[in-house]
């Protein structure tokens, strides 16, 4: 069933795993434009779904963290967190009336495994790697909401810049002159500012179904990365991280920084979206500043 392409004003908004720096820019967003927001957690699957009965909208952005070492215990939690967790959630929700209109699933660009040369957007096949697996699991299981009357759309996102994350790590070893890119620079990285990830969270919120790729329309290399952000801190950038240091500190868990791949935001741009940060430079100097 297609439900209607757009809420009116004052969405009462469940917000799932909103605890992280995404979690916050999404919130604050939602408050700006007079939206309801309910933070709410995952871990316990019921008292989540009693919280969301009545919002017209659930963004699910739970999730075991990805940068970490991987081993068996590890990915199982990763697995489980986006895929077990969603489930029984959406099993309780099944139960209870009112319920909302709209289920919005975080995703990632790993859906797509990893690629040297190709070039990948939201008609794009999955991947074979084991997070391109969990993705394609995960986004299988934001489905079930369709079952329930709810439009479904997955937010598949890249490598996400603010005062937190990845970058919150990277800046203090660049400000100490010790930062450079990783192995030998020439992996992709298709990266958005969370401001820009916001939007385009509310635009999955107010309208479309389907997969919606959260990434800047200009993807860097490793080593343009680093240069950048080097710029941004008036810092040199010379250093690199070997690959043997990478896959000796994370083990499997090194992919997420070396195997990554060039994707491209065709479904936002042709709903109109306007990118606040197209341009990697401007993303970094805003948040550096």
């Amino acid at each position: 069933m297609r439900l209607p392409q757009s809420f009116p004003s004052n969405v009462r908004v469940a917000l799932l795993g909103g605890s992280g720096f995404a979690g916050d820019a999404l919130a604050a967003a939602l408050r700006a434009r007079g939206d309801d927001v309910t933070v709410l957690s995952l871990r316990d699957p019921e008292r989540a779904a009693n919280g969301a009965t009545q919002c017209e909208a659930i963004v699910n952005l739970a999730g075991e963290p990805i940068a970490q070492r991987w081993t068996a215990a590890v990915k199982q939690r990763i697995r489980s967190s986006r895929t077990e967790l969603p489930r029984a959630f959406l099993q309780h929700i099944a139960r209870l009336r009112p319920r909302a209109t709209a289920y919005v699933s975080a995703s990632a660009i790993d859906y797509y495994g990893s690629s040297a040369t190709a070039t990948f957007d939201e008609s794009s096949a999955p991947g074979t790697t084991f997070l391109a697996g969990v993705c394609a699991a995960w986004e299988r299981e934001a489905q079930g909401a369709a079952a329930l009357g709810m439009r479904v759309a997955c937010v598949r996102t890249g490598l996400t810049l603010g005062k937190g994350g990845m970058l919150a790590k990277l800046v203090p070893l660049f400000r100490a002159g010790l930062g450079g890119h990783v192995g030998d620079g020439r992996s992709w990285y298709s990266w958005i500012h969370v401001d820009d990830l916001a939007g385009i969270y509310l635009t999955a919120i107010d309208d479309p179904d389907g997969a919606l790729n959260a990434v800047a329309p200009r993807p860097v290399t490793n080593a343009e990365f680093a240069r950048a952000l080097g710029r941004a801190l008036h810092r040199p950038a010379f250093l690199a991280t070997p690959t043997f240091a990478l896959r000796a500190a994370l083990g499997e868990g090194a992919s997420v920084l070396l195997e990554r791949q060039r994707v491209l935001p065709r479904r936002p741009l042709e709903r109109g979206y306007r990118f606040t940060f197209p341009e990697l430079a401007g993303a970094l100097e805003d948040i550096v500043r």
